[in-house]
Parts: C-alpha cells; sequence; structure tokens
C-alpha cells in the first residue's frame, strides 16, 4: 500500500536521544576551551587595571611633586586604598574631602562603579570606596613614601616576581581568583608554575 503524498517520516525516541547525547558532548569538549578564554579575559583585564592605577599615581605625582597619600613602603590598607581612589578620581571623600589632596580637582583614574555592588566585580564598589578586581577582590597598591625609589617586593625574592627591591615608586597587583597572595607567598612554586596573580611591575 502507497503513502499518502503528505505523510513524513519523523524521528524516532532512539534518534533524539542521539541527536541530544551528541550535543552534550560537544557542550562538554567546548566548556574547558571557553571557561580557558574567559579567565583569559579577566587576567587581561586587572592587567589593563593595575597598569592604569600605576600610571595615574605616576601621573599624580607629576602633577604634585607627591604621592596622593601618605604612607610608608608596605600594601595599603582598606581605608588607605579608599582614600587613594577617592584622590585619583577627583571624588571629594575620605582623605580628599573638600578636595584637600587633589586641589586642583584632576580627575587622573576613570573606572566604572561595579555593576553589582554586593559582589562587586569590575569596577568601584560605592559604599567602601575600592576598585574590585574581575574576581571581586580589592586592587593591592604598595607606594614608595620614602621616596627612595624602592619599594619591598610582596613576594619572596628569586620566585619569577622580580628582586626583593624593586626600584619603582609604585605597584599594584590583583590576587586572581583564589584570593590568595601567591602560592605561600611566592609568585612562582618549586616547579615554576606561575599563580594566579596578576602583578603591575612585569
Amino acid at each position: 500500500m502507497a503513502r499518502p503524498p503528505f505523510a513524513r517520516r519523523a524521528f524516532t525516541l532512539i534518534e533524539l536521544l542521539v541527536v541530544i547525547t551528541v550535543i552534550a558532548i560537544l557542550i562538554g569538549l567546548l566548556f574547558p576551551a571557553f571557561r580557558g578564554v574567559q579567565d583569559q579575559a579577566k587576567r587581561t583585564q586587572a592587567k589593563n587595571d593595575v597598569t592604569q592605577l600605576v600610571t595615574a599615581v605616576n601621573a599624580f605625582y607629576t602633577e604634585y611633586g607627591k604621592y596622593p597619600i601618605a604612607t610608608t613602603d608596605s600594601a595599603l590598607a582598606a581605608t588607605a586604598r579608599a582614600d587613594l581612589m577617592y584622590t585619583l578620581r577627583a571624588v571629594a571623600n575620605g582623605a580628599n574631602s573638600s578636595n584637600a589632596v587633589n586641589t586642583r580637582q584632576i580627575v587622573f583614574l576613570s573606572p566604572p562603579d561595579a555593576k553589582d555592588q554586593t559582589t562587586s566585580r569590575s569596577g568601584i564598589k560605592t559604599s567602601d570606596g575600592q576598585w574590585y578586581d574581575p574576581w571581586a577582590n580589592p586592587y593591592n597598591v604598595e607606594i614608595n613614601g620614602s621616596y627612595d625609589n624602592g619599594i619591598p617586593n610582596p613576594y619572596t625574592a628569586d620566585t619569577g616576581a622580580g628582586p626583593a627591591t624593586l626600584t619603582q615608586g609604585v605597584i599594584a597587583w590583583s590576587l586572581g581568583s583564589d584570593g590568595v597572595l601567591g602560592s605561600n607567598g611566592a609568585y612562582k612554586d618549586n616547579n615554576n608554575v606561575q599563580c594566579d596573580d596578576v602583578i603591575s611591575w612585569q
């Protein structure tokens, strides 16, 4: 008996399951590659951010003949990081209230506000004034408060992050996705594997 002229053959359940399985396998194969691209994009953004931060502090020094905040040669605490950001952004708040530090109100740095203020990423958290990296950790900054062109390296020496004393006026870094300074304080481990931190001085 002949088929009706408009009858069509439909997918069987087995064929449909095979197609779904193939799609699932392809997604499983592509996910690590997508994750790697996403991680690299975050690292690139963090590198760009720390470079901008160092450039802004140096521009402030060029303009005013001093660094934006009084500091010792050590990593800035949270309040000092916020004061630094207020000063560089020409926001009259914190140490820069009434534009006391950035008297000419020059905008040296203009990062965006974080889209999500609860879990701040990639921007300024308005409640504490700090600049957060793509992994929701605040950027760390060290400024040469003694003006001797030497900053202690936050990482242990001879670990891929340069000498024990860096001959720079300011450095900045991100703690990466794990939120921890290097691997046991080192930029590279015993197998010469680099940690996930992003630093400005390399």
